[in-house]
């Protein structure tokens, strides 16, 4: 049963937060902004978190309509979790959240997960660095579509059709290569990135996302 503690206040800040303001709760929206999940997929891009608080974050979230329950398609017809219209338009919220973190000093030595990492890139993606193209990325065996075009970068979870560039990484590695922290070769000859694909558009993959500056 949900908690039904409110700061019985009619800001919209107050109301926003009596539906996703408990701990846990923004996290599993940031996992399932891409696309569904099933729930063992979601306890592994939230590792610190236990099945029971899970599972009361996804009743919670399903109770103010944000997030429902749904099953896939033939021939996997697995249960999945998945935004609701209401969820997915907190996708703006989430990318701001997003920006003004990212200029906090890292406390953790812990490694984010590949919806994380993405949600990062969506944050810092650069129009003006950006060349037009479709780009597969398999970030320790999640696959994602980004299609750049006209300014403009849209991410989906699951494996591009024809893509330009397909990379195979890491999080640390993909992370580290697309914030321009390490080059492209220097990761391929390490034995931690496979690129296939326009080679010169992958390059441009990794300017597109220039780094945060720590505030």
């Amino acid at each position: 049963m949900r908690d039904t503690r409110s700061y019985d206040d009619p800001c919209g800040i107050a109301r926003a937060l009596d539906a996703v303001g408990d701990r846990w709760a923004i996290l599993v929206i940031r996992e399932l902004i891409f696309g569904p999940k099933r729930f063992l997929q979601l306890r592994g891009g939230l590792r610190s978190v236990s099945p029971n608080v899970l599972s009361q974050r996804l009743r919670d979230l399903e109770g103010v309509g944000i997030v429902r329950r749904g099953v896939l398609d033939p021939p996997a017809s697995v249960a999945v979790y998945e935004l609701t219209e209401v969820g997915r338009a907190l996708e703006p919220v989430l990318l701001e959240l997003g920006r003004w973190g990212s200029r906090q000093a890292i406390t953790t030595s812990s490694e984010m997960s590949a919806d994380a990492l993405l949600l990062a890139l969506k944050t810092s993606f650069d129009p003006a660095a950006a060349a037009d193209g479709t780009f597969a990325l398999d970030v320790d065996g999640d696959w994602f579509t980004v299609i750049v075009s006209a300014g403009l970068v849209q991410i989906t979870r699951g494996h591009a059709e024809q893509p330009a560039v397909t990379f195979h990484a890491d999080v640390g590695t993909l992370r580290s290569v697309a914030f321009g922290r390490e080059p492209i070769a220097a990761a391929e000859d390490a034995g931690r990135l496979t690129v296939t694909g326009d080679r010169a558009l992958a390059e441009r993959f990794a300017r597109m996302f220039p780094a945060p500056r720590s505030a």
